[in-house]
């Protein structure tokens, strides 16, 4: 099935459920180990001062230009984080680069590198590795980072990414975890629950595909939540607004996991309790009827989805006019004493233990 998308003002086509066609296909081992990086990496251009020495060496040499370094690594695993049934290799790199730069502007810090890895089984063709490779590029120039280095290697068990995302920051710049205090408003960015949401419709779409190859996908007036699952994007207009408006978040993260596991990162390294309002939860219309259609609350979807890569942050109270300039945060909660736990509190006015149930890498 054909389905065309609008992101950004570009009108994408994505093949669902036909990951990679056979026509015209050139096999990996015809060019190699290095020179299929070759290959790949042919037209990578530098965009940072501080990138010296990027693809073509032993290694890198990058120049931080007296600001702290921040680096982060993430790993994606065909058959945990993706399934290429119904990821276009092309958004699967888009991706897997803006999930890493997620991590840095959590940080506060600027994206300026990233390292791009990957493991291979044979049945990945050079055409398909270029699609891949396209959607790479694509993140690196949009964000403006640079593609310095990687590797690749054989897999026995499909595709393996691995993206090592590296920024700066000015001196005592950061933000971390750890900070959060008592009483400071709980805010995030954007909208919630939707990429959940639009992958319980891909799988959805994918069980009755496998049933009867003969049913068409049923995607269309579903746009907005499968853009958020198969090709996010990284919040830096927040930090860029958030630095505008002089505002220091006393804490900070990105809900890759669900806003209530990210929740508890934050008030476990900052000794401290939330309480954050249900009512107060953004959630987009769009989230809002594939829930109902699927018989889930909103909620739910809210709090335990992931992969919504949206900024979740505290603030003193004394900015609350500041950040209500915004219509992309909002308020949703404070910080309590940590001996007040965490807590839900219902649109009924009923109150509640939050639990982590968002994503687990490493659950069974």
């Amino acid at each position: 099935m054909i389905l065309q998308v609008a992101n950004n003002g570009l009108l994408r086509t994505m093949n669902y459920f036909c990951p990679m066609a056979e026509n015209s296909t050139t096999n990996v081992s015809e060019l190699g180990e290095f020179g299929l990086i070759k290959h790949l990496t042919k037209n990578v251009e530098l965009h940072n001062a501080s990138t010296l020495l990027g693809i073509g060496d032993d290694a890198a040499v990058l120049d931080n230009l007296a600001k702290q370094t921040v680096v982060s690594t993430d790993m994606l695993v065909e058959g945990v984080h993706f399934d290429l049934m119904y990821q276009p290799l092309k958004h699967l790199g888009y991706k897997a680069v803006v999930v890493n730069l997620s991590d840095i502007y959590a940080m506060n810090a600027e994206p300026t590198q990233i390292t791009f890895s990957l493991a291979i089984s044979s049945r990945f063709t050079i055409e398909a590795l270029e699609e891949l490779y396209e959607g790479v590029m694509l993140a690196c120039e949009r964000y403006k980072v640079d593609l310095i280095g990687g590797d690749t290697t054989s897999s026995q068990s499909g595709l393996v990414l691995s993206v090592t995302a590296i920024g700066e920051v000015n001196e005592s710049g950061y933000i971390s975890r750890k900070g959060a205090k008592e009483n400071d408003l709980i805010c995030v960015s954007g909208d919630l629950g939707a990429a959940y949401m639009g992958l319980l419709l891909m799988q959805r779409e994918k069980n009755v595909f496998l049933e009867n190859p003969e049913i068409q996908p049923n995607l269309a007036g579903h746009e907005y939540i499968m853009e958020r699952i198969l090709k996010p994007e990284a919040r830096r207009d927040i930090i860029n607004w958030l630095n505008e408006h002089k505002i220091h978040p006393t804490s900070m993260i990105d809900i890759s996991d669900g806003l209530s596991s990210e929740l508890f990162h934050i008030t476990d390294q900052s000794g401290v309790g939330c309480r954050v309002y249900e009512e107060k939860l953004p959630v987009e219309n769009a989230t809002k009827l594939m829930a109902q259609e699927m018989n889930l609350a909103s909620s739910t979807a809210a709090l335990n989805g992931g992969e919504d890569y949206e900024l979740l942050f505290t603030i003193p109270q004394a900015d609350f006019d500041k950040i209500t300039a915004s219509d992309e945060i909002s308020v949703i909660g404070h910080i309590t004493k940590a001996e007040d736990g965490c807590k839900m509190v219902s649109t009924s006015g009923s109150e509640y233990d939050l639990e982590a149930q968002g994503w687990n890498a490493l659950k069974k």
